[in-house]
């Protein structure tokens, strides 16, 4: 049976998430490998972090059901959900810059874990969307309080009440989404980082300290805890119930 996360570690770091054939849905088990392995982590000496995942379908539709289900109390669902609240903040504040690699589309709790990544490369024709408030939630892991950090305040209200999916070059011109990769240059991992990978290790740790300290980091990990405490207030609600129940009996 393979492993459903994997590292590997040259010059930079690669957390590879390994479940095409759930869209790359993040389990319970999952997140708790992810957040161990981070902690291992964070004091080895590369220039940067990749997040990528397998197939060419989703880089991450959200929190697998199985888990994150519609039967579970206020208490469960916070519980179920600090894990991977945990895991974006580990991102966020990691020594060392973190990239997502964007393969595929990804939805809710996937474009959460994309935005506690610093920078985002996606593959063209690839479409993202912060859909819970479609699903009667809030985003669980915090993500939605990233997301103000990292897009105009605004367009963050508008995309997370409307639940819409956007396109990569939308997202693009909106700042969530670094930069658009052709297809045929996809493969090309190393062209894709090249610029990442000539700096030092010293320069990628004081760039990444000086971003995490305009991030005002206290009352960001407050706002992050306050969302994903809403959102457990939000599991047992009617509209929750119906919506996850309909999409199991798919």
């Amino acid at each position: 049976m393979c492993k459903l996360i994997t590292y590997e570690e040259n010059d930079y770091g690669t957390i590879f998430i390994n479940r095409a054939e759930k869209r790359n849905a993040i389990s319970v088990e999952m997140a708790e490998q992810l957040s161990a392995l981070l902690d291992h982590i964070k004091n080895h000496p590369i220039k940067f972090l990749l997040l990528k995942s397998a197939g060419t379908e989703a880089f991450c539709a959200g929190g697998d059901l199985n888990d994150f289900h519609e039967q579970l109390n206020e208490e469960q669902a916070y519980e179920t959900l600090h894990t991977m609240k945990e895991v974006l903040f580990k991102l966020v504040t990691f020594p060392v810059p973190t990239i997502c690699l964007l393969q595929g589309n990804a939805l809710g709790g996937g474009c959460e874990l994309a935005t506690a990544c610093d920078i985002r490369f996606a593959k063209e024709n690839t479409r993202f969307g912060f859909v819970q408030s479609n699903l009667g939630i809030l985003p669980g892991w915090g993500g939605g309080a990233l997301l103000y950090e990292k897009v105009h305040t605004s367009f963050a209200l508008q995309w997370l009440t409307e639940g819409k999916m956007y396109d990569a070059l939308f997202l693009q011109r909106k700042g969530w989404i670094h930069e658009v990769i052709q297809t045929n240059e996809w493969a090309n991992e190393q062209k894709i980082v090249h610029q990442y990978s000539k700096k030092s290790i010293e320069q990628m740790k004081y760039l990444k300290s000086q971003y995490v300290e305009a991030l005002s980091i206290p009352t960001l990990l407050e706002k992050m805890e306050k969302e994903s405490s809403r959102c457990a207030s939000l599991w047992e609600s009617e509209e929750h119930q119906l919506v996850v129940q309909q999409f199991l009996n798919k």
